[in-house]
């Protein structure tokens, strides 16, 4: 059900200080959340522990732990898929920025325009 490019987009734009396992969840449960369905919190809450757990087993994994208890962050020292996740969103977001900079033309119709 949980993507775990949603748990990576999420670990990245959090950067080096982690984020607990608690508010992964709920990032992520508003993410899976529509009109029409809403998954089970406690389900997403085990998918995303599991996944983290499974994740950050080794030293070279793409998680690692903060040494915090239950906070978590991409692993950007051993790993370089976690380097260029970091690149990647880091890219994502300065096209979207640059996009939403851009002047806006006004084309609405002045309504005491003298004809």
């Amino acid at each position: 059900m949980i993507n775990e490019q949603q748990i990576l987009h999420i670990l990245s734009e959090v950067g080096e200080r982690g984020i607990s396992v608690s508010m992964l969840t709920k990032h992520v449960y508003n993410l899976n959340c529509t009109l029409f369905s809403q998954p089970d919190v406690q389900d997403v809450h085990r998918q995303v522990q599991q996944y983290l757990l499974k994740n950050s087993k080794s030293p070279q994994s793409l998680i690692e732990s903060t040494g915090r208890r239950g906070y978590y962050r991409l692993n950007t020292q051993n790993n370089a898929d976690a380097r260029q996740l970091m690149l990647e969103f880091q890219e994502e977001v300065l096209e979207e920025e640059t996009e939403s900079e851009k002047p806006q033309v006004d084309l609405s119709l002045s309504l005491f325009d003298d004809f």
